[in-house]
């Protein structure tokens, strides 16, 4: 029988990776790495996670912001110096007892698995919690997932690691700077200059080539955080990136007490297989105050009711996308909107009119200076609407004029409806002259019957 030493295939930290490699060699349990582009922070994760599954039998994940780019970023990646597939390098064939292509999972012999997810579908995840985790382009990625999985870390003592490059001073930022004050983990920002793996020339024509793929402002912004790990970059195309700082700038970002003198609204965007977000809001005064968010997915229509009704806040009303009175063959040939009714009644239902996505976004911008938002229950909101932008066309190194779909999506999405839930109430309403049941047509009169019946429910 042949005997496989770890890490495998001969591998060895680089010099420069050694200060990270003997931490976790020791037994180090949280490690933040803002590396550069091409310092090898999937690889050296990687074989990391070979070892511990070999040194205690439990699940260890790799997860990426989304499981449709898992595939293609690390279980097919090939190293081009080798011709072979990392994970191939890293978890050799000989300590494996199963492979599963479909579900990007390795089984070894010792009994531990492994395998590639995504964090927008992290809490969807089947089978026995993971003991060890690597947030790969974490700063890309969904902050919730942590927020949903650091609790199950630190009961079975497992380990974490953060590998990224900066998308400005969001979660991967903040994370940064708390494990900089932590005695016990490892933090260690690297440029391309410090690792010294290019030369001042080599760095100047990667410098060129991303300023002639993406353009000389968003090229430049990218090479600034790729290579020299900026969190100073601008974040290019980002719709709120500047009105969320001025709200933080100005204080509006704090602490929120729910006013239960008040009613508290919600402003839904729906899914299934994606997130469902929900936006909890109070208008006082002329001050929207944003006290509470709501962004998890896999659930039916009566979960989320059931979340809304836990929390004890004085009803509002619910604000739903105009797709929420569309039928489904999966609720029984019932709409979102029917299910809520049941829950909360016909008339605490409102649909919001079918708008462009860019008359939204303007809404959104109008709206945003008068709103204050409790920096605790609307963390992962808030860094989604400071992350929200404009899709890039590298072809025509343009942003085209559609939204970017990613975990930021949804939350932004539902701060749409929002916005056009806010702008529709403040429109002075024309009064409509009484019209008696002669004036009005078979289908106004049929419309009339099934909404006095449904007040009646």
């Amino acid at each position: 029988m042949s005997t496989i030493q770890l890490p495998a295939n001969n591998w060895r930290p680089r010099p420069s990776q050694m200060e990270a490699w003997r931490y976790l060699e020791n037994g180090g349990r949280h490690a933040e790495l803002i590396w550069h582009r091409r310092m090898g922070k999937d690889e050296i994760s990687l074989h990391h996670a070979a070892i511990k599954a070999h040194e205690r039998v439990a699940s260890y994940w790799h997860m990426l912001p989304q499981a449709s780019q898992a595939r293609k970023a690390i279980w097919d990646a090939i190293n081009p110096h080798t011709g072979k597939r990392r994970i191939d390098e890293a978890f050799p064939m000989e300590l494996r007892d199963t492979t599963r292509e479909q579900e990007m999972l390795i089984k070894f012999k010792i009994g531990s698995t492994w395998q590639v997810v995504g964090s927008d579908n992290y809490n969807s995840m089947v089978g026995s919690p993971p003991a060890g985790i690597v947030y790969s382009e974490w700063a890309l990625a969904n902050p919730a997932a942590r927020a949903y999985l650091r609790p199950i870390i630190a009961e079975n003592g497992g380990w974490q690691i953060f590998i990224t490059t900066p998308r400005g001073k969001n979660h991967a930022y903040n994370t940064f700077r708390a494990a900089q004050k932590d005695p016990f983990a490892f933090a260690q920002r690297l440029t391309a200059l410090e690792s010294g793996a290019f030369t001042q020339e080599q760095l100047e024509r990667e410098r060129l080539a991303y300023i002639a793929d993406f353009g000389a402002e968003y090229g430049g912004a990218l090479f600034e955080q790729e290579f020299f790990c900026s969190f100073d970059a601008a974040i290019m195309g980002a719709y709120y990136a500047s009105l969320m700082n001025a709200a933080h700038q100005q204080g509006r970002v704090r602490e929120i007490a729910v006013d239960y003198d008040f009613p508290v609204h919600t402003a839904w965007d729906l899914g299934y297989s994606d997130d469902t977000s929900i936006w909890f809001y109070q208008v006082i005064r002329g001050e929207i105050r944003l006290v509470d968010f709501l962004s998890e997915n896999g659930h039916d229509i009566d979960y989320y009711a059931e979340q809304i009704k836990s929390r004890s806040y004085p009803q509002g009303k619910l604000w739903l996308p105009h797709d929420a009175q569309a039928k489904t063959l999966a609720s029984g040939g019932k709409s979102a909107q029917e299910q809520l009714a049941k829950h909360f009644g016909w008339n605490a239902l409102k649909i919001i009119p079918r708008l462009s996505v860019q008359d939204g976004i303007q809404a959104v911008r109008q709206m945003l200076p008068r709103c204050w938002f409790d920096a605790l229950k609307c963390e992962s909101g808030i860094e989604a609407l400071s992350q929200y932008q404009r899709e890039y066309d590298a072809d025509k190194k343009v942003f085209r004029e559609h939204p970017l779909h990613n975990w930021c999506s949804h939350a932004a999405d539902a701060f749409r409806m929002l916005a056009l839930a806010w702008r529709e109430e403040q429109t002075p309403k024309e009064q409509q002259p009484e019209r008696y049941p002669q004036d009005l047509t078979i289908n106004e009169l049929i419309k009339r019957q099934a909404q006095r019946r449904r007040e009646g429910e």
